[in-house]
């Protein structure tokens, strides 16, 4: 199947939730699967793929949305690198609106700093070459997905000796938050939906620990509804065959080894951070990448001063239980009264890969209750 519309096919999906509904009904019990990418959590709820599966089966959304896993903290160093004189500070439109512990980027911006929303960072680059007067810091996040276009834009900014440029990194890595939700006892998943984007430039090699030491299933996938179906149905398979593996589903863009050219370029521009701080995981040891010390001169916790604190979330948020899948976003009291995506007190309320987002967006509270109702009857 080359075109999109190929994997939209309605009886063709059709196909497929007749045979999950079959092996769900031989596996005959309780069945969790987490899907880890925030891109999957937006497709399951745009084209409404929960509510097609057979009651005992329960999809549980994962940390896979990197601004919402953006600590409070990390904000607010943000904005205080933001408010040096002669500073530009730019990011991505999503981080804009993230709350820090008094305020977010968009405040800030509208209260005199020079905040400025990119689509890449080699757009930061171009204002660096602008602006020769000023000093641009681009505010990287993001996973394995994003590591590659920061690390080349590091390189280009060397290679032109542009001096006026750093990065604030928060770049964070898929493997050590799989590994920390795995070792979390109150998390019992039967199933993993492998991340699409962030296996196009690691491969599928690493996750090889899940299947091994963990004895868990995980199927990498693609984005569309047949990919996500497909991918459910070979996990099922799996169960019902009692194996563990590592498949490929998305074999028409992900390689074993992964992209070798981005790889090489993460691992010349950064190196692993000894720990890392998760919005609602804490501190996960080797999580998080920071810039090597050869590159420091585009490093801006080397060039600034920042408060580097630790800040707890908002009382009434859930954030944290949510993106560790132990709480769905309607058990959070402030769910679409107080948090919602024009006045979010979370993260997850604020990405459109945000489990909250996703679920306010797509109206499905009615098959919310639906399906808790469901899930409580199966138990």
């Amino acid at each position: 199947m080359k075109y999109v519309n190929e994997f939209r096919e309605p009886e063709k999906a059709a196909a497929l939730r007749k045979q999950i509904t079959q092996l769900s009904n031989q596996l005959n019990k309780p069945l969790k699967l987490m899907e880890v990418c925030g891109g999957h959590t937006h497709s399951i709820f745009k084209y409404g793929i929960e509510d097609i599966l057979p009651p005992n089966l329960e999809l549980i959304h994962g940390p896979g949305c990197p601004v919402c896993v953006m600590p409070k903290g990390r904000l607010d160093d943000a904005i205080a690198i933001s408010q040096n004189h002669n500073v530009i500070l730019a990011t991505f439109g999503d981080t804009m609106r993230v709350p820090g512990s008094t305020t977010n980027l968009l405040q800030a911006k509208a209260t005199g700093a020079d905040i400025r929303m990119v689509y890449s960072p080699l757009d930061s680059l171009q204002i660096a070459r602008d602006n020769p007067d000023k000093e641009i810091v681009f505010f990287a996040l993001g996973f394995e997905t994003t590591a590659p276009s920061t690390a080349l834009t590091i390189l280009q900014a060397a290679a032109e000796n542009i001096t006026n440029f750093s990065m604030f990194s928060n770049h964070v890595l898929v493997i050590p938050a799989l590994q920390a939700l795995l070792d979390n006892p109150d998390l019992q998943l039967d199933g993993f939906i492998g991340p699409g984007h962030v296996s196009m430039v690691i491969g599928t090699n690493p996750y090889q620990f899940i299947a091994q030491k963990y004895h868990k299933p995980i199927v990498i996938a693609g984005f569309e509804p047949l990919d996500i179906l497909q991918s459910i149905w070979m996990i099922l398979q799996q169960l019902v065959e009692n194996r563990c593996e590592v498949e490929n589903q998305y074999n028409r863009l992900v390689e074993p080894a992964g992209n070798l050219i981005a790889l090489q370029a993460m691992n010349q521009v950064f190196a692993v951070r000894e720990n890392f701080d998760w919005r609602g995981l804490g501190e996960i040891p080797e999580s998080g990448l920071k810039i090597r010390a050869e590159y420091a001169q585009f490093d801006a916790e080397e060039k600034f001063i920042i408060p580097n604190l630790k800040v707890a979330d908002h009382k009434a948020c859930k954030c944290g239980e949510i993106l560790k899948g132990v709480l769905k976003p309607w058990e959070c009291k402030v769910f679409g009264t107080a948090c919602t995506p024009e006045t979010p007190i979370g993260s997850c309320m604020v990405s459109s890969e945000g489990a909250c987002a996703a679920y306010y967006k797509y109206g499905r509270l009615s098959a919310i209750s639906k399906k808790a109702q469901q899930l409580a009857t199966s138990k």
